[in-house]
Parts: structure tokens; C-alpha cells; sequence
């Protein structure tokens, strides 16, 4: 059986070294010593000034909008996770959806000032699958009608623009560490900011607003997270080049054999190199899609539809809306298995299989 993800997991010595410490210090949360050593190991890593670990990726969200106290409409990106939305929503304020790029499949910037009102306050915008969205043309947006810029980062680890991190850009950035990303803590979450005002404001939103033991700055939540996760990182920390070595080997592979496919990758970012966090196709028609997952899964290789469907027009809580790129991308676009186990035979077994559904 061939998942389409598989964690990556350290050897379970190295993970073992640092429970020995945790049971020896008896400090669980709260943000102790290997909470705070990931997070300067990761502004070290990233090359950045600041940077909060936090829960996870959708808290992170959570906490960036509220951070900002925003209201009325945040305009964001119907081909996204969820969380894109449902964090906007449970934070009181307004999705704006706005259509996609049909290459990059990012939201597509020369739509966003046409859907911006007197009641819009930020633009929340997803580097899908880690592919860059156009921060230059979204940070001149900004500017010129007063609005903060949130990014949806979550699969954006390690990704650099113009020779800088891709979190160095908008006013806040989160990212995902999900046991299911490139570079994982089983759970949790980064949130940064250039800001070193804005930093503080948002570590003390992380712990229920406290500012001392019997004082508050902020309305807060627990956004923390624990030493247990945070040894996971640290652990996970010291393969990174491994990993994303190995991912590169694959996804080389993907695009090899499958040149005669009758599918697409997104454009990739110019001025990016890819992190090699998923690899998605887009088939010609929903159909074709169809067929070829479905005749994967009799060979017990198991992909994911990813975006799909469209978030401006499945949830429940919001009006459906129709968006002509996102709708046709999302029902004919396929994540195929990506991960450090997976072998180069077993890539080129995925797509003999795809070949042989387009062939007959």
C-alpha cells in the first residue's frame, strides 16, 4: 500500500533523548526550554527576526486576525484549506473570495481591487502548496487602500523569494507543522512578523493575554504548545536537507516519466524555488481525473483530492458563489504520494499506472 503522505519520523533514540530531559524537569508547557531552543533554532534555520511556535497553523490564523482587531471583509482565496476560511468566519469578519490564477493557482492579484469595498481591511492570501503568490503586486495593493496582509503559509516551510524568506513578506505570515507538512512537530504552528511591537502583542494573545501572574495585556487564548511536540521539531530539525533532498529526488522522477501525461503542474514562482511539499497535477477534465485515482486506488495507491471542492461553494455557513478557474482546478486537480520512504521504484510504478489510464 502506497499512502499519499507518510510522516517523517526521526530515529526513535534521538526523540528519546529528549523526553529523558522532559521527565527530569518535570516541565510539560507553558513554553519551556524546547519550546523556546525550536523557536531560535527555526529563526536560525529560516533567517528571521522573529517568529512564535505556536499550537497549530489554524490558531495561528486565528490569532493573526485578531492581532489586528480586523472587521467587516478580509478578501482571500477560494482554493485553499479550509482553515483559510473558517478562520476569517470565526473570527467574526467576512470572507471575500476572490478567483484564482489558472497557472500558479494562487489568487489571481489582478482581481483582488475590483472586490475591495469601503468595508475591506486586510487581504488573507494562501502560497499554494508553497508556490509564492505575487507579494510585490499584493503589497502595492495594500498600500494603496490601507489593508493589512496576511499569509497563509502553511506549506511554505522553507521557501525563499528574491533570496529571502517567503515569511519576511506581508505583516504577518503563519505557517503549518502538521505531522502531514514537509517539516513537522506533529502538531503545531509558526506565526511571524517583521514587527517587533506587533511580536509581543501576539505572544501575549498566545498565553490567555497574560502580562505577569496576576496581570493582562491582551485578550488572549492558549495558543501554546508543548515540549513534547516541540522535541519532535527539534529532532525533525537535524533532517531537513535530508528530507527535502529526498523529495526532490522524487518529484524529478514525477516529472520524467510523466512528461506524455496529459496533465499539468502549477507554475512554479520565477524568483522561487520549490519546496517540494506536494505534488498536485491537474488533469484535462474531472473525468480523466476520476478514472486515474480510481484505477491508482485498485493498485492500492492512494492519492488525494487537494484543493477540492471549492470553499466558495461547499461550507455550509457561507452563500455559494461560483468562480470559473477555481471551480474547473479544484475537479480536476490530484495530489500524488509524496514523502522521504517513498522509493524511486515506487514512483515509477505510480506513473506506469497513470500512463496506461490515459493509454487505453
Amino acid at each position: 500500500m502506497i499512502p499519499v503522505t507518510k510522516p517523517f519520523l526521526p530515529p526513535q533514540e534521538e526523540y528519546n533523548k529528549y523526553l529523558t530531559g522532559i521527565w527530569r524537569r518535570n516541565w510539560l508547557t507553558n513554553m519551556g526550554p524546547l519550546a523556546s531552543e525550536l523557536e531560535m533554532k527555526l529563526k536560525e534555520h529560516l533567517k528571521l527576526d522573529h517568529l512564535l511556535y505556536v499550537t497549530n497553523g489554524t490558531v495561528a490564523l486565528q490569532m493573526a486576525i485578531k492581532a489586528f482587531d480586523l472587521k467587516g471583509e478580509i478578501i482571500t482565496t477560494p482554493f485553499s484549506f479550509v482553515a483559510t476560511t473558517s478562520s476569517i468566519v470565526w473570527e467574526g469578519c467576512e470572507p471575500v473570495f476572490v478567483d484564482i490564477e489558472e497557472e500558479s493557482l494562487n489568487i489571481d492579484t489582478s482581481k483582488i481591487e475590483a472586490a475591495i469595498t469601503e468595508n475591506t481591511t486586510a487581504i488573507l492570501a494562501t502560497h499554494v502548496y508553497g508556490n509564492p503568490c505575487d507579494v510585490v503586486a499584493i503589497e502595492k495593493i495594500a498600500r494603496k487602500y490601507h489593508l493589512k496582509v496576511i499569509y497563509d503559509g502553511a506549506h511554505a516551510f522553507g521557501v525563499q523569494i528574491n533570496g529571502k524568506s517567503i515569511f519576511e513578506y506581508g505583516d504577518i505570515s503563519i505557517c503549518s507543522l502538521h505531522a502531514t507538512k514537509l517539516y513537522h512537530s506533529i502538531e503545531g504552528g509558526l506565526i511571524i512578523t517583521k514587527d517587533a511591537t506587533l511580536l509581543k502583542k501576539l505572544a501575549y494573545i498566545r498565553n490567555f493575554g497574560f502580562n505577569g501572574p496576576e496581570a493582562f495585556a491582551e485578550l488572549g487564548i492558549n495558543g501554546k504548545n508543548s515540549e513534547f511536540h516541540a522535541a519532535m521539531g527539534l529532532a525533525n530539525l537535524e533532517y531537513i536537507s535530508q528530507i527535502t533532498d529526498q523529495r526532490r529526488k522524487l518529484t524529478l522522477q514525477y516529472d520524467d516519466k510523466l512528461k506524455m501525461l496529459r496533465a499539468r503542474r502549477p507554475l512554479w514562482h520565477l524568483n522561487s524555488e520549490n519546496n517540494f511539499a506536494y505534488y498536485p497535477i491537474v488533469f484535462e477534465n474531472e473525468t480523466t481525473m476520476l478514472k486515474s485515482m480510481e484505477y491508482l486506488k485498485t493498485h492500492e495507491i492512494f492519492t488525494r483530492r487537494y484543493f477540492y471542492p471549492s470553499l466558495a461553494n461547499t461550507l455550509p455557513y457561507l452563500e455559494p458563489q461560483d468562480f470559473e478557474i477555481t471551480d474547473k482546478v479544484a475537479q480536476c486537480v490530484l495530489c500524488l504520494p509524496l514523502y522521504p520512504d517513498l522509493s524511486l521504484e515506487e514512483v515509477d510504478f505510480i506513473c506506469r499506472l497513470l500512463l496506461r489510464v490515459q493509454n487505453n
